[in-house]
Order: structure tokens, then C-alpha cells, then sequence
């Protein structure tokens, strides 16, 4: 894919779904992926969405093991998404051997489920930790550049794409005419960040060196320009959470600064429309911050597609819709024959179910 840019489904009563998957499917698509290699994957993939294309239903999500069962997709497609989002931890494989990793990306691309959903659904996509290499890894990784290959590669980017000839997989896209302009921005939070700091006792804490960064400059300067591009609607995606500023783990609040730098560069850049997507923490969850903007700035995050966490005490002071202890997957509608667009932001069930929501208005990110 070039750069440019009926509510809930109800399930029968009986075996569940995700049972058939653990008990006979999964076993088997397992099989299948260990004799199928990529090259005799049907390489039949969605056209990506027309440039004047008005985008009404955008789906999102992150972490997907291939150890779990895989019913999510089949869950997305009931959705009629026009737009699937990657947004990272696309296989779980920490390592610096490529053709374990390339194995894996076989894999995954010959479970059938897959297979069915990439031929109907366009997908776009950033990588996270697990499918960059290296747990919690920025620019320290040996192995970047040969795994951006790999992950390009598994996303059949085009020979061509600018993400083939700079380091990084950052990029953006813009989708439909004017007036109903979806514009979605894939950052990259590894290739060019700089070590976090930790505290043995209390893990991440701030990194306060004024030469540590999250984006690196090539990237800052790009997102800038990005951020002046003709929008209405503006999905910056982030495979880390931005507005959590409670929890232990990974955040854009490890590196104070470089959160700030990003709500002046949203602010400075007089950016109406903007909604924040991300994964990574295995729940889903939306949010809602005033970051000076002129309105408040919504954050919805989902994660895992099949891997869930177990609940937990988890705060988050600028939660807005409750947390979702549930495999998940999220979901951007627009109603774009309203005189004020309607906004739906929601977290579904891995089975299509709606869990969360967060009801707008396109007014509603302007200033």
C-alpha cells in the first residue's frame, strides 16, 4: 500500500467459539503454517481503500501470538471494516535470527483466518517490541535494519515505499475528499529510541537526559510537516500508550520531555481532529487529556487481539470508559453525513461484542 495518504453481533449459545478454536482449529492451522512456507501463501492481499474514499469504519488492534486461538479476525470482518491498523507485536518473537523471525512471519501468514481476512481488508501497520526484536528495545538492537526488512516484507510493502529506503517504519496515509479527510500516522517508538531509564526497585522511571528521544530528529521533523497536512480527522497511531501516566511499564512518560514535545508540536501545529490509537499493554481502554490543544485529546488503546492479561489494579486518572479485561480489538466509526460528524470510539470483544464506548462529535477536536 502506497503512502499518502447494527451494533453488537450476537453469538449462538453453545460451544463457544474460542473453545473450537483451542480444541481442533488451532492445532491444525498450526500444522498447516509449519509445512506452508510464505512463497506458497496466496498472495492475493485487499487493495488498499481509494484516496477520495470517505473512511466510515476504521478497526485497530495489537499483540496477536500464534499460540492462542485466532478467531479475532473473523470477528473484525463481521465489522465491515474498510481499514484494519497494525499497531504493533505483530508475532512474538524476541530474537536476533532473522530466519526464526522470517519462520514466524510464515507462519502467521498461512493461518487460514488471515489468509481470508487480508484478501478483504486493507491493513497498514507499525511494529512494537516483540516484532522489532528485542523486549522493551529501541535503537540498541543489533538487528533493525534486517528486521524492517522482514516486517515490510510481511506487510507487502511496495518496492518502491520511501519505508524501504530510510530507517524506521514510520508513515502516513490520507483517505477521502475534502471535508471528509481521514488522515492515519504511523509513528515508530523503536528504531530511533534511546535507552529508558530503570530503577530496580521500581522499574521505569523517568529519563531526564536532554539528549534522549523517542522519535529521533528525522522523525520529529516529518511528524511536524505531517501535522500541517489538510485533515478533518487525524488517527495518530503510537504502538505505546501517551496519555497513562500511572502505570510501570512502557509510556511516553518515561521520557517527560519528549511527551511535551509532542502536545506542543500538536498544539503549535493548530491540529483539529486529532484522536491518539495504541496497544501494547494487553487491555483495552480509552482515555481522554487535555494536552493544550484547545479541546481535549481522546486515547483509545487495545491490546491484545488474543492475548489479554488477566485483570489487575491498573489506575489511570484520565480513563474516561471502564477497562476491558477481555481479548479485544477497536474501532473508529465516522458518520460523515451528519452536518457535525458523529464519532463512535469503541473497544469490542475478541467475538465482536461491544465492551466499551466513547461517543463525539467532530467539532468537539477543534479549537
Amino acid at each position: 500500500m502506497n503512502s499518502s495518504d447494527t451494533l453488537d453481533s450476537e453469538k449462538p449459545a453453545g460451544v463457544s467459539r474460542r473453545a473450537v478454536l483451542c480444541g481442533f482449529l488451532l492445532p491444525w492451522a498450526a500444522g498447516v503454517a509449519g509445512r506452508v512456507g510464505a512463497a506458497e501463501v496466496a498472495e492475493k492481499i485487499a487493495a488498499p481503500p481509494a484516496a477520495d474514499a470517505a473512511l466510515s469504519r476504521i478497526a485497530f488492534g495489537s499483540c496477536h501470538k500464534l499460540d492462542r486461538p485466532w478467531g479475532v479476525w473473523d470477528s473484525i470482518l463481521a465489522q465491515k471494516a474498510e481499514l484494519f491498523i497494525f499497531l504493533g507485536d505483530t508475532v512474538y518473537l524476541d530474537t536476533v535470527d532473522m530466519a526464526a523471525k522470517k519462520a514466524m512471519y510464515d507462519k502467521f501468514a498461512a493461518l487460514p483466518e488471515f489468509i481470508k481476512f487480508r484478501e478483504r481488508v486493507p491493513i497498514v501497520a507499525t511494529w512494537d517490541d516483540h516484532d522489532y526484536g528485542v523486549n522493551d528495545g529501541g535503537a540498541e538492537y543489533p538487528k533493525r535494519d534486517e528486521s524492517q526488512k522482514l516486517f515490510l516484507d510481511f506487510f507487502r510493502e511496495p518496492a518502491d515505499s520511501i519505508r524501504r529506503k530510510r530507517g524506521g517504519v514510520y508513515t502516513s496515509y490520507v483517505f477521502g475528499p475534502p471535508g471528509k479527510r481521514t488522515q492515519v500516522i504511523l509513528l515508530d517508538l523503536r528504531y530511533f529510541r534511546s535507552p529508558l531509564k530503570i530503577d530496580p526497585l521500581l522499574g521505569y522511571v523517568p529519563q531526564r537526559d536532554p539528549a534522549a528521544t523517542m522519535l529521533g530528529d528525522a522523525q520529529w521533523k516529518w511528524l511536524e510537516e505531517q501535522l500541517h497536512v489538510s485533515a478533518e480527522l487525524r488517527l495518530i497511531v503510537s504502538s505505546i500508550q501517551v496519555i497513562h501516566e500511572e502505570q510501570p511499564n512502557e509510556k511516553w512518560l518515561n521520557m517527560p520531555a519528549e511527551r511535551d514535545r509532542l502536545f506542543k508540536l500538536i498544539a503549535d501545529a493548530k491540529a483539529s481532529g486529532v484522536v491518539l490509537i495504541s496497544g501494547d499493554v494487553h487491555h483495552g481502554e480509552i482515555a481522554a487529556m487535555d494536552i493544550g490543544a484547545g479541546y481535549n485529546v481522546y486515547e483509545v488503546t487495545s491490546s491484545g487481539l488474543n492475548c489479554c492479561n488477566e485483570p489487575y489494579l491498573q489506575p489511570n486518572k484520565h480513563q474516561v470508559t471502564e477497562m476491558q479485561w477481555t481479548d479485544n480489538f477497536g474501532m473508529v466509526r465516522v458518520d460523515w453525513s451528519a452536518k457535525d460528524p458523529a464519532i463512535d470510539l469503541e473497544i469490542r470483544t475478541g467475538e465482536g461484542n461491544l465492551g466499551s464506548r466513547k461517543q463525539i462529535t467532530l467539532s468537539e477536536l477543534r479549537k
